[in-house]
């Protein structure tokens, strides 16, 4: 019986053997061509010609658009011979093709091959083939030989691998734009004293993101310029005579308000850090914490982990200020009421795990009003905070399991260690920011590549016009 059900669940495919061709039989298939499917294309290919995935240079093409890959419509002629007509079996041979209009996204295509020679001696076959789009036009056509199967075989279809499609430039590019209607704001660059944090931020420079003030040696700064081929153009430079003095100076700036945003350079975060919880008037009152914000290719939202590098073993009221630092920073990127998941190993209360005490505390303070703007829900074990499916398996009732906006994690070696895995085995785009002052920090690590320090220097932006903001509203209150 079980075997019976298990048949008739089963989709299988069945071929066509050379005996039961004729000539002038034909099949067909229809695809619907996606931007998903030519970038599916590209990725397996290696073809990144621009004239498939750039839409500007596209534009300025004879073609007046992005075009699908001539050889995606050979595939398709491909797959119904190896699928359907002759189908499994079947070995090709040989295929002579003309490509006649460009295919564009959006076009259905019909695939017809039909049978226009039987070799009889050597059991081999010639097809003509067309592929035509939804207005008749033939947009791909050709012969095909094949050597097409002698015996009957059915055999169970096999679903194709899915292709999950992560462009990491494109993230960051719409990162990036959302900074495209600023103004840029002036930076304290404290000792960007190597290659990668003084790139960092003259990158972030061109793309009109900061005004770099460079704090540091200034022997040292040019000499890692020269020899790494950075231009300093633009760029003012602090001369002074150790990291110490360049945190020093940096803080006394942001003090003063002559910069708008701290980013760290080649020194020790908690040096920087100590510079500026020195000065009385960068505090806010509340925890100094980290935020990294990631775009995960299997995840359909950015989403944010806190604290990963800064508190070691936070208590129950730094907790609750790191939590209302990464609400106030999710509504400046824009979701304005984020919902935050406090993780655990568990999603039950358990004495015996003390996180998961903190995790129902924190949803109380939220309930209390003591955390703002945002939705908690805790403890939930990592699973349950970001997938559906493991949410539907363990029938757990909330509105943040399965679609976390932030990740509040016990501690920071758990935090470091999801925010590394996101990084490296997940293939996340991550930057990082510390919040909780009066200015902004960015805060990047000697591993991150350039994409990630302007990346970071994007959020720096976004949070200092959003203290901009603040500041003229209750100087308006004032007035």
């Amino acid at each position: 019986m079980n075997n019976h059900n298990h048949d008739l669940e089963t989709e299988w495919m069945e071929n066509v053997t050379y005996d039961e061709l004729s000539v002038g039989q034909s099949a067909r298939l229809l695809r619907t061509v996606t931007l998903e499917d030519i970038q599916a294309f590209a990725a397996v290919s290696g073809d990144i010609n621009p004239a498939h995935l750039n839409p500007e240079y596209a534009d300025a093409t004879m073609f007046h658009g992005v075009i699908a890959h001539g050889m995606l419509g050979a595939a398709l002629i491909s797959a119904l011979f190896g699928t359907q007509f002759p189908g499994p079996g079947t070995i090709y041979l040989g295929q002579e093709l003309k490509f006649t209009k460009p295919v564009r996204i959006g076009d259905t295509l019909t695939v017809l091959v039909t049978v226009t020679e039987k070799d009889d001696e050597k059991k081999r076959i010639a097809l003509d083939c067309q592929v035509t789009n939804q207005k008749g036009d033939v947009v791909l056509k050709g012969v095909a030989r094949l050597m097409p199967p002698t015996q009957k075989v059915r055999v169970p279809k096999i679903n194709a691998p899915q292709i999950q499609l992560f462009d990491p430039e494109a993230r960051h590019k719409e990162l990036l734009a959302r900074a495209d209607e600023l103004e840029a704001v002036r930076c304290a660059v404290v000792h960007p004293c190597d290659a990668g944090s003084l790139s960092g931020a003259m990158d972030a420079a061109a793309h009109g993101l900061i005004v770099p003030v460079l704090i540091g040696p200034e022997g040292r700064i040019r000499r890692v310029a020269e020899e790494a081929g950075i231009s300093l153009e633009g760029a003012e430079i602090i001369s002074v005579e150790h990291s110490h003095a360049a945190a020093e100076r940096a803080a006394s700036m942001a003090a003063s308000g002559e910069v708008e945003i701290v980013m760290k350079g080649s020194l020790h975060t908690d040096e920087l850090l100590k510079a500026v919880l020195a000065q009385p008037t960068l505090r806010t009152g509340r925890r100094l914490s980290h935020v990294f914000r990631f775009d995960v290719p299997l995840y359909p939202k950015p989403i944010i982990v806190t604290d990963a590098a800064i508190n070691i073993q936070p208590t129950l009221k730094e907790k609750a200020d790191i939590i209302q630092n990464a609400i106030d920073f999710a509504r400046i990127m824009g979701t304005q009421q984020p919902k935050v998941a406090i993780l655990s190993a568990v999603e039950t209360v358990t004495p015996a795990i003390a996180s998961t005490i903190d995790a129902a505390a924190l949803c109380k303070m939220a309930d209390r009003g003591q955390i703002k703007g945002g939705l908690l829900d805790g403890p939930l074990a990592f699973d349950n905070a970001i997938s559906m499916e493991a949410v539907r398996i363990k029938d757990i009732t909330s509105d943040v399991a399965g679609q976390a906006d932030i990740l509040a994690v016990p501690n920071l070696e758990s935090g470091n260690m999801i925010a590394k895995q996101l990084e490296y085995m997940a293939g996340a785009n991550g930057s990082g920011l510390v919040l909780g002052a009066r200015v902004p920090i960015a805060l990047t690590s000697r591993a991150d590549g350039p994409m990630a320090r302007v990346a970071s220097t994007v959020l720096a932006v976004l949070a200092a016009h959003d203290q901009r903001k603040h500041h003229l509203e209750n100087a308006w209150k004032l007035g």
